[in-house]
C-alpha cells in the first residue's frame, strides 16, 4: 500500500495584539476604531494574525510608557493570556516609549509602532533594487535613534554581515557595551550615508529620463491614491498591461510606467505609483523622494478614490494632504471615484462627484465608465489652458519655443533679463514654467528697471 505523500506545512503566523491611543486635541482623520481597523488590514498584509486590541483615550501621552500605568499592567495580561508575540501600537512610539514599553512587557513579546508595520512590509513588496533601496534607507533612519543591544542585527548587516563577539544579547555573559553600540551606530550612520549617495544617482538618473520623456512632447499622467483603490487594475485596463495587483495594502510599491492611447489618435505615459496611507511615516516620504517626484513632476494626475469604502473622504483628504507634503499641488487633478460596481447603489458615487472638481465615477475592474475618462483625460492634457506670466531666460530656448507651439502667445517682451511672456499654456505646462512665473506687479517694477523692454 502507497503511502500518501504528507502536505506541505505551513509556518503558523506571529499573533499580533494592537493598541489604539486616542489623544485629546489631536486632528485625526480616522476615528480610533477606523484607525485601528486599518491598523488590523496593515498586521494581516505584513502577514500576522490579529488576536486582540486595546484602546484608551488620553489628554497627553505618559512621559515614559506611552500609555497610563494601569493600561501597561492590562496590556501585559492580556498579552500572556492571549499568547500575544508582537504588540503593536497605532501611534508611532519615541524610543523611549518603545525601550520602557519592552522593558514592562519582557522579552517575550517585541513591541513595534505603525511606522515600523509599514516599513516592514514596504522591506516585504519592494521588488526592483530602486525601491529597496529606498525601504532600507528608511528603516536605518527609522532604527538609529532605537539602537540598542536587540537592534545590533542592523549594524551588521551594514557593516557587510561580520559578525562581532559578543554583539547580539544571548550571547556571551553581557549585551554590548557602550563602546560596541557607538562603534555600531557608526556603522549605520556610514550605510545610511552610503545609501543617500545610491539614491541621488537614481534620482539624478530618473530626472535626466523625465527629461527625455519631456523633449519627446508625451504628457505623462500619475496615478496616486489611498493604498488598494484600484491604481494598479486601472494602468493594467488602460494599458492592456498585467502589472501586478492583489487586494491588500501596498500590493505593489515601484513604479510602473505604460503608454496609453488617448481618444483622437494621442498618447500619453501613465505611471503608477507607491499608494498613500494616513500617518505615512516622515522617513518613508524622505526615503521615497526619488519616487515621490515622479508625482510632482507630472502633467496631470488621477487622484483614485476607493468610492465603495465607509471613509473615502477621509481617504482621499489624505492623499491630498500628502500631495501638499510632497510639492504636488500645482498638479492638475483629475478625481477618479473608482469600485462603483461594489455599489448596490451607483448613483451615490455620481452624487459625490460634486464634491471634486474634475471627477468622473468608474469601475476600473468592469470598464464602467472608461471611455469618459480618457475624454477627461484627453482634455486635461491638451485643451484645458491656464493663463500665465513669466519672464524667461535667453537660455531657455526649448520653454520659449514650446510657449509658442503648445501655448496662446498673448503678449512678448525682449529685456535685458529675459524674454517676458503672457497667454496660456496647457495645465499641464505650468510646472515647467513655475521657476519663472511672475505676477502682475512684478512685471510693471521689472519693466521700470530695464531700459531694454519695449
Amino acid at each position: 500500500m502507497s503511502k500518501k505523500t504528507p502536505e506541505p506545512t505551513v509556518s503558523p503566523r506571529e499573533r499580533a495584539f494592537l493598541v489604539g491611543v486616542e489623544i485629546f486635541g489631536q486632528a485625526h482623520l480616522l476615528t480610533l476604531e477606523d484607525s485601528l481597523a486599518e491598523l488590523t488590514l496593515l498586521a494581516d498584509t505584513a502577514g500576522l494574525e490579529v488576536i486582540g486590541e486595546l484602546t484608551q483615550k488620553v489628554d497627553r501621552p505618559n512621559a515614559e510608557t506611552f500609555i497610563g500605568s494601569g493600561k501597561v499592567e492590562e496590556l501585559k495580561a492580556l498579552a500572556e493570556e492571549t499568547l500575544a508575540q508582537v504588540v503593536i501600537f497605532d501611534n508611532e512610539l519615541s524610543p523611549r516609549h518603545q525601550r520602557e514599553l519592552q522593558e514592562h512587557l519582557g522579552n517575550s513579546v517585541r513591541v513595534l509602532d505603525r511606522t515600523a508595520l509599514i516599513l516592514d512590509i514596504f522591506a516585504q513588496h519592494a521588488h526592483t533594487s530602486d525601491g529597496q533601496l529606498q525601504v532600507k534607507l528608511a528603516q536605518y533612519e527609522y532604527y538609529l535613534p532605537r539602537l540598542t543591544g536587540q537592534w545590533t542585527h542592523l549594524a551588521r548587516q551594514a557593516g557587510g554581515g561580520g559578525g562581532r563577539s559578543g554583539s547580539v544579547g544571548g550571547v556571551g555573559l553581557r549585551g554590548p557595551g557602550e563602546t560596541q553600540l557607538e562603534v555600531d551606530r557608526r556603522s549605520v550612520r556610514h550605510e545610511i550615508a552610503h545609501l543617500k549617495d545610491e539614491l541621488e544617482k537614481v534620482r539624478a538618473h530618473r530626472m535626466r529620463y523625465r527629461a527625455q520623456r519631456k523633449r519627446s512632447r508625451i504628457p505623462t499622467v500619475a496615478l496616486v491614491g489611498y493604498t488598494n483603490a484600484g491604481k494598479s487594475t486601472l494602468l493594467n485596463r488602460l494599458a492592456k498591461s498585467d502589472v501586478y495587483v492583489a487586494d491588500q495594502l501596498f500590493a505593489t510599491l515601484d513604479p510602473t510606467t505604460r503608454r496609453v492611447e488617448l481618444p483622437g489618435g494621442d498618447q500619453a505615459l501613465f505611471t503608477d505609483t507607491v499608494g498613500f496611507i494616513q500617518k505615512l511615516p516622515t522617513t518613508l516620504v524622505a526615503a521615497f523622494r526619488a519616487t515621490l517626484e515622479e508625482i510632482s513632476e507630472a502633467d496631470l494626475l488621477l487622484h483614485m478614490v476607493d468610492i465603495s469604502h465607509p471613509n473615502a473622504m477621509n481617504q482621499a483628504e489624505a492623499v491630498q494632504q500628502t500631495l501638499d507634503e510632497i510639492g504636488a499641488s500645482h498638479v492638475p487633478i483629475v478625481t477618479v471615484l473608482n469600485k462603483i460596481d461594489r455599489l448596490s447603489n451607483p448613483e451615490a458615487a455620481r452624487r459625490t462627484l460634486e464634491h471634486f472638481p474634475q471627477a468622473v465615477a468608474i469601475s476600473a475592474l468592469t470598464g464602467t465608465g472608461i471611455d469618459d475618462l480618457l475624454e477627461h483625460i484627453r482634455t486635461g492634457l491638451y485643451e484645458t489652458f491656464t493663463p500665465i506670466l513669466v519672464r524667461l531666460p535667453y537660455q531657455q530656448g526649448q520653454l520659449i519655443s514650446l510657449f509658442h507651439d503648445l501655448g496662446q502667445v498673448e503678449r512678448m517682451e525682449h529685456g535685458r533679463k529675459g524674454v517676458l511672456m503672457q497667454g496660456r499654456i496647457p495645465g499641464r505646462l505650468v510646472g515647467q514654467f513655475k521657476p519663472w512665473q511672475l505676477k502682475a506687479g512684478e512685471k510693471e517694477k521689472e519693466q521700470e528697471d530695464d531700459p531694454m523692454a519695449e
